[in-house]
C-alpha cells in the first residue's frame, strides 16, 4: 500500500512538473524579425516603437553638400516618429543644433517624399524640399531650400522636377544632400 501511495505521489508530481513546463505560446517580442503580437511592420508599430517612415531615423553626412559648406563639415539629422528633428552640424570642431519639427509627404513621382521643416532653434526658419531613401533603406538624397524668411531668387525643388530642382535647376547638384543612416 505504502508502494502504491509512492507512486501515485510521484505521478502527481510529474503532472504537475509537465503541465508547468508545457510549451507556452510564444507572445513574440520586438526584436525578433518577425512580424507578430499587433506590429504594424517587422518589429515596430503596435506595442514596439513607431516604425520609421520614409526620412524617419538618424542619419549623418559628410562631406556636406556644396552649398552647406560654408556652415558644415559634417551633419548628423534625426528625424523622430513624433514628427520633430535635430540637426547637430559641425564646423571647424564647433557643434550648432538646430530644432524644430517637420511633415512629409509621399509624393506621385517614385518614391519622392515632399517635406517641410519649421526651425524653431537657434533662429525661426521654413524650408521646403524633397527627399528620396533608397530601396536598401540605407542611403537618402535630400535637398531643400529656405522659404520663410524668404531668400531672393529661391525656390524650393519639387518631386515633379526631380534632384536639382532649387531654383527651377539654378544650383544644379550643389544643394543635394547625401545621407547615410546609422540608426
Amino acid at each position: 500500500m505504502k508502494t502504491l501511495k509512492f507512486l501515485s505521489l510521484i505521478a502527481l508530481v510529474t503532472t504537475l512538473f509537465v503541465m508547468g513546463c508545457k510549451k507556452q505560446e510564444s507572445t513574440g517580442t520586438c526584436s525578433d524579425g518577425i512580424k507578430n503580437q499587433d506590429e504594424t511592420d517587422i518589429d515596430c508599430g503596435g506595442v514596439c516603437t513607431a516604425c520609421k517612415v520614409g526620412v524617419q531615423g538618424k542619419w549623418k553626412s559628410y562631406p556636406v553638400a556644396p552649398i552647406l559648406a560654408t556652415y558644415a563639415d559634417s551633419i548628423i539629422a534625426t528625424f523622430n516618429t513624433n514628427f520633430t528633428y535635430s540637426v547637430d552640424q559641425w564646423k571647424g570642431g564647433t557643434k550648432v543644433t538646430l530644432t524644430g519639427t517637420y511633415s512629409q509627404t509621399k509624393s506621385t513621382n517614385g518614391n519622392i517624399y515632399d517635406i517641410t521643416v519649421n526651425q524653431t532653434a537657434p533662429t525661426t526658419v521654413t524650408a521646403k524640399g524633397i527627399f528620396e531613401v533608397d530601396a536598401t533603406n540605407k542611403t537618402m538624397k535630400y535637398e531643400i531650400a529656405q522659404t520663410e524668411p524668404t531668400v531672393a531668387g529661391v525656390t524650393p525643388p519639387t518631386a515633379a522636377k526631380g534632384f536639382g530642382s532649387t531654383s527651377n535647376g539654378a544650383f544644379g547638384d550643389i544643394n543635394i544632400q547625401n545621407y547615410t543612416r546609422i540608426n
